[in-house]
């Protein structure tokens, strides 16, 4: 039972020795702690060091704040929901924490599932979320619960992120695997891919169950002078996403122009969004490959009120050399397609086995 000013929380359970439930507003400072406890000072998410901001955020029904502890009252496991507002029909799952004494036992997953449990009685239609490739564990949860990887963003994780989870470190920012784990079914759309990308759009919406049909769009569509574009930068991240409200015949100049922009002021990773419900962005998209955007995945938008189609582009090479683990063999079909059209856009990438990787990690070394 919520007290005022809280949203409506389900109650406790026990599994074995361990209590699963919600983090109340007054204990805001238990994020902060268990970032802490595997992050240090280095996690790019700042707000979830400011007690303030988590309360005020849990308390607003914007942040779904699970966790696990002992019967003592320590700590073991936290995630997290986020929501633009409360009545969003999609969340963003993230600020999954598993503090070290307690890794192997699975915990993150009866967590998760909690969570999942309580977005269904919502009423949400599923959530997204980023899980780190640096190692497998966060994506096998994921794809336990019945989540679905949707695309890869390589170089989404600086490479100040200290996590002391992964197998092995390198130098140079990390990937992030996308996920999507639908809870119920969406509403039937239309959606329009650009031909180069329409298999692997097809494929992602089909292997995560949307309602959504890939529709035929005319040869062509008429554009109007001017695109609408939204930016947003992520200092903690240092990564700008652009996403392209309405498609106009500036498109390409606009987007090379903010590009050069943001990585001469230092920003490391570009992702441009088009969204999928609009007929334009099937025309656009060949456009935006001269400019070496590439692949990087489908996802849910809330600037764009839905889907995109995200593209990626990187400052430099240096900023995601990286070794990349995937969880099963949908992901790893998907991780080739990203590097078959980061090849294909002449970013040539050479494959490279390091050392205490797992057997299904795919070690990539970006070069140019």
């Amino acid at each position: 039972m919520a007290s005022a000013g809280e949203p409506p929380t389900p109650d406790p359970i026990w599994d074995g020795d361990m209590r699963i439930r919600m983090l109340a507003p007054s204990e805001s400072a238990r994020l902060g702690d268990a970032v802490r406890a595997v992050y240090g000072e280095t996690y790019p998410v700042l707000w979830t060091y400011d007690d303030d901001e988590v309360a005020r955020r849990i308390s607003a029904g914007l942040l779904i704040s699970a966790i696990a502890e002992t019967a003592d009252g320590e700590l073991l496991c936290h995630s997290g929901l986020l929501l633009n507002a409360p009545d969003d029909a999609v969340g963003h799952a993230g600020q999954a924490l598993t503090l070290p004494a307690a890794r192997g036992r699975h915990i993150f997953t009866t967590v998760k599932r909690y969570l999942v449990d309580w977005a269904t009685e919502l009423g949400l239609v599923g959530m997204y979320s980023e899980a780190t490739a640096a190692h497998p564990y966060s994506q096998q949860a994921l794809l336990h619960l019945g989540g679905h990887e949707t695309g890869f963003m390589l170089g989404f994780i600086p490479d100040s992120v200290d996590n002391n989870a992964a197998a092995a470190s390198s130098a140079g920012r990390q990937s992030a695997a996308l996920f999507f784990l639908r809870i119920r079914s969406g509403k039937e759309r239309r959606l329009y891919a650009p031909s180069r990308h329409r298999a692997i759009v097809r494929d992602t919406i089909e292997i995560c169950g949307s309602r959504s049909q890939l529709a035929e769009v005319s040869a062509r569509t008429d554009l109007s002078s001017m695109s609408q574009l939204h930016i947003e930068s992520d200092p903690g991240d240092n990564i700008a996403v652009l996403t392209v409200s309405q498609a106009g015949e500036d498109l390409t100049s606009r987007v090379d122009d903010e590009r050069s922009r943001m990585f001469a002021q230092g920003v490391d990773a570009l992702y441009v969004d088009l969204p999928l419900d609009r007929p334009e962005s099937a025309h656009v998209g060949d456009a935006l490959e001269e400019l070496n955007l590439t692949y990087s995945g489908v996802f849910p938008n809330n600037q764009a009120a839905g889907d995109v189609l995200r593209l990626q582009c990187l400052r430099s090479a240096t900023a995601w050399s990286h070794d990349v683990a995937v969880a099963s063999a949908h992901g790893a079909a998907l991780l080739e397609y990203v590097i078959a059209d980061m090849e294909a856009a002449g970013q040539p990438v050479e494959r490279t086995r390091g050392d205490g990787l797992p057997d299904n990690a795919v070690p990539l070394v970006a070069v140019r």
